[in-house]
């Protein structure tokens, strides 16, 4: 068997069981070293370890200070002498040393009081148990608590009932002890003079030629050590943001707290719409109105959409728009809000224009393990003259690509704001099933133009993180995801 010379010098001065200070104190080796070496022996069968978890009482920073000037109660008896009035007496400490020491005379019975005037006891001659152990403990630094009498236990009682006098922590004590296999092995190994590491010096000198290397044994159980890792939805978060840098898109960002202009009306969601209900919108008390930028320019055109479709050539939703309701304030429930507020800064001349925007986005729903009253989504448009359904359906797959999924195909489907719309779905090889992953489609011209003020193709689509990094990580429950559970996240 292989062994590094600190261990065949532990495995030679295991006589008898040691603690491992006794040990580092009799090889001349730091305690570090000692655990070192011995966490290997004992991994290879050579020795034997044992912890035990002690109580030790070390001094609090009261005790200190009383180790140092004697209790309160102590130094009140020396001025005390064989009597004093308690007015006397109160001018010859703080009110908080007196109060202290004069409480503590009383209880432990040191004094008497008659007619104002205050006389020791004789009980109060003798030191203390307490007394005595506070006195005795910074030259010992910790006493443990299982190697003292009875007296003495009563004391540490006595003195932990005050406040930061005395302090009772766990220790853990180690201790080595060889066994017949180390024993048999300690007397017929020998000094190993090989090196296991190689220096600068060593090869600069050329000493590394006539030096043996000493060889690792792989089979030795090393414990496990766990790297610092992102986690699961933030790896994805990252992973997303990369796929749309390198296709060319550019981040944007927008608030959690929305209006619901940017929320509902300017994608063309109608005012009686079931969605903007409480039951599925978190609406704020306050502020209960927000200012909306540009809420002026935008109103009128946005108004006109919803009641009878403007210049877009659509009917709209034939009511009367009320401007007040655009302003309520909720934290948003889509993504969507952030590129339709990017939408009305865009200008002809800027296009073609490619962003995206990962955030967090909040629905009141009923928690289960496929709902998250919040969860990230990401939304992306393109908005160019020339973009149609097919370089969505391309832009899709290779998206989709860039994430992984080899298996891609698209269904159609409905959504409020785009026309044509159509739902990406991704094969999952370990669950053998298509799984619905998203929504795409073209802006509706009563989104867009209000917005825009010209009729531009707009491709759209939006995707839920979470329920994509539940799947990739086999999780069956979405909430998992938000449990901090440390030994999910380091596996």
């Amino acid at each position: 068997m292989d062994l590094h010379p600190h261990e065949i010098k532990v495995l030679k001065g295991l006589d008898r069981e040691y603690s491992p200070e006794e040990l580092a104190g009799k090889l001349g080796l730091e305690v570090d070293t000692i655990l070192r070496a011995s966490a290997w022996l004992k991994t290879k069968g050579l020795i034997e370890v044992s912890e035990t978890i002690k109580e030790v009482v070390t001094l609090g920073e009261e005790g200190k200070i009383y180790a140092e000037k004697l209790l309160p109660e102590r130094r009140i008896l020396q001025k005390i002498g064989d009597g004093c009035s308690v007015d006397e007496l109160k001018k010859k400490f703080d009110v908080n040393t007196f109060n202290i020491g004069f409480g503590w005379l009383r209880r432990k019975n040191l004094i008497e009081i008659y007619k104002g005037i205050i006389r020791p006891r004789e009980l109060s001659k003798t030191e203390g148990d307490d007394e005595r152990l506070i006195r005795t403990l910074p030259e010992k630094g910790g006493i443990r608590l299982d190697e003292l009498g009875d007296k003495d236990k009563k004391a540490v009682e006595l003195l932990n009932s005050r406040q930061n006098v005395v302090k009772i922590s766990e220790s853990k004590l180690i201790r080595f002890k060889p066994n017949i296999e180390g024993l048999k092995l300690a007397k017929t190994v020998k000094e190993d003079d090989r090196i296991s590491q190689l220096t600068p010096e060593l090869i600069k000198t050329g000493a590394w030629k006539k030096t043996e290397l000493r060889p690792y044994d792989v089979n030795v159980f090393v414990k496990p050590e766990y790297p610092a890792r992102k986690h699961p939805l933030q790896r994805q978060i990252r992973n997303v943001r990369r796929i749309f840098l390198e296709m060319g898109f550019r981040e944007i960002k927008g608030p959690m707290v929305e209006s619901a202009f940017w929320n509902f009306d300017a994608l063309f969601q109608p005012q009686d719409h079931p969605a903007r209900d409480m039951h599925d919108t978190f609406y704020l008390k306050t502020p209960g109105k927000i200012e909306v930028d540009g809420f002026e320019r935008f109103k009128e055109n946005v108004g006109k959409t919803h009641e009878d479709g403007w210049t877009t050539g659509s009917t709209g939703w034939g009511y009367k728009w009320n401007p007040e309701v655009a302003l309520k304030t909720l934290l948003r429930t889509h993504t969507t809000a952030v590129t339709a507020r990017e939408l009305s800064k865009v200008r002809k001349e800027d296009l073609p224009v490619k962003v995206f925007c990962i955030g967090k986005v909040f629905r009141n729903e009923a928690v289960d393990y496929k709902h998250l009253p919040e969860f990230y989504q990401v939304e992306v448009i393109v908005v160019d003259d020339s973009v149609n359904f097919r370089n969505l359906l391309g832009i899709l797959k290779q998206f989709y690509d860039q994430m992984g999924f080899s298996k891609i195909r698209f269904r159609p489907g409905y959504f409020p704001y785009t026309e044509m719309s159509v739902e990406p779905e991704v094969y999952f090889e370990d669950r053998k099933e298509w799984i619905e992953l998203g929504g795409a489609g073209i802006f509706r011209p009563e989104v867009v133009k209000p917005l825009l003020g010209i009729d531009v193709p707009v491709l759209a689509w939006g995707l839920g993180l979470d329920r994509v990094v539940a799947l990739n990580s086999g999780l069956k429950d979405i909430r998992e995801l938000y449990i901090s559970d440390l030994e999910w996240l380091r596996k």
